[in-house]
């Protein structure tokens, strides 16, 4: 990658240095919207199976009493929840707005959300008489009503339309080594904590102490135990590598003897084995992951 030289005797200064300050933030007011739509979601929640839940299994409060209700924290993000002729679903629409980014949003380009919405809606004519029947009797008014200024957008943003996808507190905030939370880590790769096997670890620690996501480069059984980089944070040692390779439309990819790899596939590997390369151990299961939660 080509760097500007230092002049011989140059000196290197900014003119500008950029400060940031850590202030608290301001009360944040929970408007009678997003109370509404909480309070709808957990509804849809304890009337769902288990299997059925969109992101894994209900977290747990600890301390909790046991028969105590699991606690999600909602997620805005983009939920558009529908009724089909079994069962509760929810899909995630093209953009959700996360609370703070509703004062940068258009209003005219939040409409276009509020009737993609609609016409999901429409494809499922049991939801909104369901979702009035559990109370929310918004529905209706809030997919049919166009979008055009500020009080709009707060009431879509707050809406069951947007705000309600639920998660636990590590999958929507977390930071590794603990769990990766979609707020800190890119969705294309944090989506694959909801569908990747349980004995693939898709966080993994690199060699210079920083957490990265790494994938397979070739099917399950395939006995390849190279890994490719999906994602370091930046100050990685590796991350100018990966920069480029994307700029030179390569994949950056580790040997199947390196730790990061041997970290990937511990769990389908004998741990005694010096490569994740091979076939699989007879210990590794086939069941798809759920949560990373």
């Amino acid at each position: 990658m080509a760097h500007t030289p230092l002049q011989p005797d140059g000196l290197e200064s900014e003119d500008h240095p950029w400060r940031i300050r850590l202030v608290e933030h301001p009360k944040r007011f929970e408007s009678a919207e997003f109370r509404a739509a909480k309070k709808t979601a957990q509804a849809i929640l304890l009337a769902m199976d288990d299997p059925d839940l969109p992101y894994g299994p209900r977290p747990v409060d600890p301390g909790s009493e046991p028969d105590a209700p699991a606690h999600w924290e909602m997620h805005h993000g983009g939920s558009l929840w529908v009724k089909g002729p079994t069962c509760w679903r929810m899909y995630r629409a093209r953009v959700g707005i996360e609370w703070s980014m509703q004062f940068c949003a258009d209003p005219a380009k939040v409409d276009r959300l509020r009737q993609e919405a609609s016409d999901l809606m429409d494809a499922f004519p049991l939801t909104v008489p369901a979702l009035a029947e559990l109370g929310y009797d918004r529905a209706e008014e809030l997919l049919r009503t166009p979008i055009v200024d500020a009080d709009g957008v707060e009431a879509w943003t707050d809406s069951l339309f947007n705000a309600c996808v639920p998660m636990s507190r590590g999958n929507h905030q977390g930071v590794l080594p603990g769990v990766p939370g979609e707020h800190h880590y890119p969705w294309p790769v944090k989506g694959a904590d909801f569908i990747r096997y349980d004995d693939f670890q898709l966080w993994v620690t690199l060699p210079d102490g920083t957490h990265g996501a790494v994938t397979p480069v070739d099917r399950r059984g395939s006995g390849d135990g190279h890994v490719r980089l999906a994602f370091v944070p930046e100050g990685s040692d590796a991350a100018e590598t990966i920069a480029e390779a994307q700029e030179r439309g390569l994949m950056a990819v580790l040997p199947a003897t390196s730790s990061v790899a041997r970290q990937a596939f511990a769990q389908q590997i004998a741990p005694d084995r010096r490569t994740a390369s091979g076939p699989l151990s007879s210990d590794a299961g086939p069941r798809p992951h759920r949560s990373s939660g």
